[in-house]
């Protein structure tokens, strides 16, 4: 009795999750996603975009630290908050400025890719419409 539950384990596949189905058709139809090289691009262009701003609104409270305890400047702490949250705030644009206008073309396209944002929106717009409701 333990040998047939055995061989039935073996014979689906995986682990008792049922039979696969053929090599042949799970080919058949490609997974659709984002290309290596456009995944690259948008990464590439998330970590500048958004690295910069968060790299100077942390060393935004170094600067000031460092002037107000040399005595250089008085600088109240709420203008030191606004310029950090404003950098934050930056770097928060730049992650959806990186991922919209990376180009989904084989070439790079341009260095800020700002013709791209507005192909990316529409491309997104469409991924996201609903099909009509049935009556």
């Amino acid at each position: 009795m333990a040998d047939k539950g055995n061989n039935r384990a073996r014979s689906s596949g995986g682990g008792g999750l049922g039979p696969q189905p053929p090599a042949s058709l799970s080919k058949a139809k490609p997974q659709q996603g984002i290309p290596d090289y456009v995944a690259n691009r948008m990464a590439r262009r998330v970590a500048i975009a958004t690295g910069i701003p968060s790299i100077l609104g942390m060393s935004t409270f170094v600067a000031s630290y460092l002037v107000v305890s040399k005595g250089v400047l008085d600088i109240p702490p709420g203008v030191t908050l606004v310029t950090s949250g404003g950098f934050f705030l930056l770097g928060l644009v730049g992650l959806s400025y990186g991922v919209l206008s990376a180009s989904w073309e084989p070439g790079a396209g341009s260095l800020l890719g700002v013709e791209q944002i507005g192909v990316n929106i529409g491309r997104l717009r469409s991924s996201i419409k609903r099909p009509p409701a049935a009556s």
